[in-house]
């Protein structure tokens, strides 16, 4: 009997063939994607969105790309740009490098340019430092969050940052990929970032347009238009405190904010974080929720009673309805706010504080922060070694009448007025000498009551903030719960102002008009603060720095001519501005700074003028004024010094030594015949 054997196939073999066909099917279609991202970016197709690029005007320096806020936003058109603010790509050994980053209160608006606190603080360390150079990089931008600062901070790392200062928060749930904003893609912050590596290849940009275009042919109706940015960025109106959507808008906030300051203390980059500021006092809540009067029968009436009496300006009874609808229903924002309101104009400035904060908290629509992003903040701080807390809170309410924030430093929401600009970057400045990042020397250290009076910010910069502001108070949603300002176009400065804000004048073309007027009324200081803030705007420029310190001399103020011929010189060495330097230095009696600029003349000089002697006079009155340390009851030494100072032309400080030999013995001989001489 013939038995037919079972037949069993070489199985191994052909799975072996399945599975090297797959891998070999996926190596081709990685290389084909491969191949079209290489395509695409030779023939220029989409945006390079890394952070900086090379600054046009001088290869040397880099500055913040104008696309890399493009990842951010899914709709191209309302996409923000920044600051260009140029830093060199090798840094410098005496040079102190610091990144900013966060949203438009850390931009600056509505001033932008020195408005910003961060130019408060440039400013304040360059005149405090002036040996020392500071490069503040503003990296913020408007309509970004927390997203946009994780993203940026992943590329700031590789920059050589000495710190790195952020102010962030208020743009939470509204700002690009917001949980409430119109241009979310949805879903947990981790599958967000995967998606934002994955939008800088150019073959997903062209993935993208080739949706939004196939989309708006079949819906061309489908993308809202018209009204201000902020309008457009706004899907959820209505976010009730602790809803699934308020808390997931916290939790991103916490994890983005985790990972930044965690990635910055992996690199030992010490962070500056700010706690927030808004308007609580003076500002309505903009979404009220309905209550609902079957389930809560006596909040309508009360509320209702309340409203009355406080607009009767009767406090006392309005304070005891909106307390009796409060215990109705504590959900209320805009009876919460009047609580807050009545318990402030009966002094109870305690019970105003937690009413105006509980408010805010209970506000719908979300364009100020929540109390709890500051409670993570401070929690993440304490976290990292190397991230520390900036209380700009305690010092915003320092400077608020009861100790409540309002008006007098919010212009509307979030943003501070120029006072309150100057008070944030003093926070910051003050955390940076808390944690010893800055140790200046008492005697030169800028105060910051020197600081408010002589910041460079022009009235046209400061009158545009307005104009801005109260335009957008004519908006929504500003209208339903604030007065638009009014404000006049009558003279020079407002003129420019109003054409600045409405009419698309150029920033640089309005204030090179604005330094022409005050020349040609010969208003020197106001000019002179004109060309202060092209400086901060233009550091590597040293045009402005020259022409500000030829106009410092004008006005007889030759400190501030050195200091200004100095950052020139820095940026562009030439034999004049030597020459400026040393007859500046040597007439305000400081011979030892001189010299480095004498070293400098002597190897360029274009002149007859014979430098090596005045060097030599210079040498001499170094030692004897080192010799009159040693013994300063030897008025021979002064009497020298005075000889020396004349024999280099310059009789103002030899008349002044003269002079204090003579104050202490009237009779001095050497004295009295070098005055003969003088005179």
């Amino acid at each position: 009997m013939n038995t037919i054997e079972e037949y069993n196939p070489p199985v191994r073999k052909t799975s072996r063939r399945i599975i090297l066909f797959k891998l070999i099917s996926i190596l081709f279609s990685l290389l084909i994607l491969c191949f079209l991202e290489v395509l695409l970016r030779v023939v220029g197709y989409g945006y390079d969105m890394s952070l900086f690029v090379d600054y046009p005007e001088n290869g040397e320096f880099l500055v913040l790309n104008p696309n890399a806020s493009k990842n951010y936003f899914l709709n191209q058109k309302i996409a923000t740009t920044g600051n260009i603010e140029p830093f060199k790509k090798k840094k410098d050994p005496n040079t102190c490098r610091i990144f900013v980053l966060g949203e438009s209160t850390t931009i600056g608006y509505p001033y932008f340019h020195n408005g910003s606190f961060h130019r408060w603080l440039q400013y304040r360390l360059t005149h405090t430092f002036p040996d020392k150079n500071f490069e503040i990089i503003n990296l913020s931008l408007t309509a970004v969050n927390s997203y946009c600062v994780l993203g940026f901070a992943r590329e700031v790392v590789e920059y050589e940052p000495d710190a790195v200062l952020i102010y962030t928060g208020h743009n939470e749930y509204y700002g690009a990929l917001g949980v409430g904003s119109t241009e979310q893609i949805g879903g947990s912050p981790s599958l967000v970032h995967s998606i934002l590596k994955l939008r800088k290849l150019r073959l997903a940009q062209l993935l993208v347009n080739t949706y939004e275009h196939a989309r708006h042919l079949i819906t061309p109706d489908g993308q809202p238009s018209g009204g201000t940015r902020m309008k457009l960025m706004v899907a959820e109106q209505q976010i009730p405190y602790q809803s699934e959507l308020y808390e997931r808008g916290v939790e991103q906030f916490r994890a983005n904010m985790d990972q930044t300051l965690g990635l910055l203390n992996e690199h030992t980059i010490p962070v500056f974080v700010s706690n927030l500021v808004s308007n609580e006092k003076d500002l309505k809540p903009f979404v009220s929720f309905p209550v609902d009067s079957q389930k809560f029968p006596g909040f309508v009436q009360n509320y209702s009673r309340g409203v009355a009496a406080f607009n009767r300006h009767d406090y006392s009874l309005a304070y005891t309805f909106f307390k009796a609808a409060n215990q109705s229903n504590n959900t209320h924002a805009l009876c919460t706010f009047y609580l807050g309101k009545t318990a402030y104009e009966l002094g109870n400035f305690g019970y105003a504080k937690a009413y105006f904060a509980r408010a805010r908290d209970l506000d719908g629509l979300r364009f100020r922060a929540p109390g709890s992003l500051n409670g993570i903040i401070e929690q993440l701080c304490s976290t990292y070694k190397t991230a520390h807390l900036v209380d700009t809170k305690e010092v915003f309410e320092a400077h608020s009448t009861n100790k409540l924030i309002g008006d007098e430093l919010i212009l509307e929401h979030v943003h501070p007025d120029l006072m309150g600009y100057a008070l944030l970057s003093e926070a910051f400045y003050t955390s940076l000498k808390a944690e010893n990042f800055i140790s200046p020397d008492p005697e030169k250290e800028m105060s910051f009551e020197q600081l408010l009076h002589n910041m460079p910010i022009t009235k046209v910069d400061s009158l545009a903030g307005i104009y801005k502001v109260a335009n957008l108070k004519r908006n929504w949603p500003f209208k339903e719960v604030m007065k638009a300002d009014s404000f006049s176009v009558t003279t020079v400065e407002e003129k420019l102002a109003y054409d600045l804000t409405f009419r698309q004048l150029p920033w640089l073309d309005a204030l090179s008009d604005l330094y022409d007027h005050y020349m040609r009324s010969r208003q020197l200081a106001n000019a002179r603060k004109v060309l202060e803030t092209l400086v901060l705007e233009y550091p590597t420029d040293a045009r402005y720095a020259e022409k500000a310190a030829m106009l410092s001399g004008e006005l007889k103020d030759e400190e501030t001519a050195v200091f200004y011929f100095k950052k020139a010189f820095a940026l562009a060495p030439s034999f004049d501005r030597a020459r400026y330097l040393i007859a500046l230095t040597l007439q305000l009696d400081r011979p030892q700074e001189a010299m480095p600029y004498l070293d400098y003349a002597i190897q360029h000089n274009t002149t007859q003028f014979n430098l090596g002697l005045v060097r030599g006079y210079a040498e001499r009155v170094i030692e004897l004024k080192r010799a009159y340390q040693r013994d300063s009851a030897n008025l021979t030494i002064l009497n020298q010094i005075a000889d020396a100072y004349f024999r280099m032309d310059n009789k103002s400080v030899a008349t002044r030594y003269v002079q204090k030999v003579l104050k202490v013995d009237a009779d001095n001989q050497g004295a009295l015949s070098l005055m003969a001489h003088l005179r």
